[in-house]
């Protein structure tokens, strides 16, 4: 069945077969753990919601950059609820960047704008989240202007986490600027040719830090951060946190431009 020739409201068993192909469900990096655990499992469901509405594959990537984006301002609400707000709409974050791969996907529309605003959505969102702890951690935008300290480790963060990012594209852009296509994404490409490296990166899988950026993991561990502020009545956690996690920012970013140098991502 041709793209021009699916349903507007397909079962989703046809949903999964055409939207869900082990090309998208076993790719090593490019999915989220929460894909495999729920959101790829409910995702049809809002899929199936969406196609007879008409709307874009891009314009639901839209919905994922906008949900994205209110986390941060949903962080500078004081307390847990505002932790609990930022939770909930990188979820519906999440969400959204299933559906509209899916929905690009049933159509045939998949195309470079997509994959272009999904890279500004991802790059955007976890920055802002960022620079929205570090206002978090002054006390909130009342205080910002007696608290620049706060305030610049949070634009620290942004910082790292953005080239962090970056790396990866920087990977695709120097192979094309090569004429080599894309580096296919296996453990053998991507591991260190030096034994020593290789050996220091699966140790690394045991204590996944780097993997807190995401900005899942980071409004769930700023939500913690926001219980043991409600315990100690004071802003101990979330200062705490920003004190911890940029270090870690800038080990995860050293670590990811050695591991790319050292493998053969680069390499003719």
């Amino acid at each position: 069945m041709t793209a021009g020739q699916r349903p507007s409201r397909p079962t989703i068993a046809q949903l999964r077969e055409i939207t869900q192909p082990p090309a998208v469900r076993g790719r090593r990096t490019a999915e989220h753990w929460t894909g495999d655990l729920y959101m790829r499992r409910i995702s049809p469901y809002v899929t199936r919601v969406l196609l007879p509405t008409g709307i874009s594959a891009n314009g639901v990537t839209w919905l994922m950059i906008l949900s994205g984006w209110l986390a941060a301002p949903a962080l500078l609400v004081p307390g847990l609820l505002g932790a609990i707000l930022a939770v909930l709409c990188t979820q519906l974050q999440m969400m959204w960047d299933a559906c509209d791969g899916e929905v690009a996907r049933w159509r045939g529309t998949s195309g470079p704008m997509g994959i272009f605003l999904d890279k500004v959505g991802h790059y955007t969102v976890e920055t802002l989240i960022a620079l929205a702890l570090g206002v978090r951690a002054a006390g909130g935008p009342g205080e910002i202007t007696d608290h620049l300290g706060w305030i610049c480790l949070g634009a620290l963060l942004a910082w790292l986490l953005c080239l962090n990012k970056a790396l990866n594209d920087m990977v695709h852009a120097a192979r094309a600027h090569a004429g080599l296509g894309r580096a296919p994404d296996t453990a053998e490409v991507s591991r260190p040719r030096s034994g020593v490296l290789a050996a220091l990166r699966n140790a690394a899988r045991f204590v996944p830090f780097h993997r807190i950026y995401h900005s899942i993991e980071l409004t769930l561990i700023i939500a913690v951060a926001a219980v043991v502020d409600l315990v100690t009545d004071d802003l101990s956690g979330t200062r705490g946190l920003l004190v911890a996690v940029v270090p870690l920012a800038l080990l995860s970013v050293l670590g990811h431009f050695v591991a790319i140098v050292a493998s053969n991502r680069v390499r003719a």
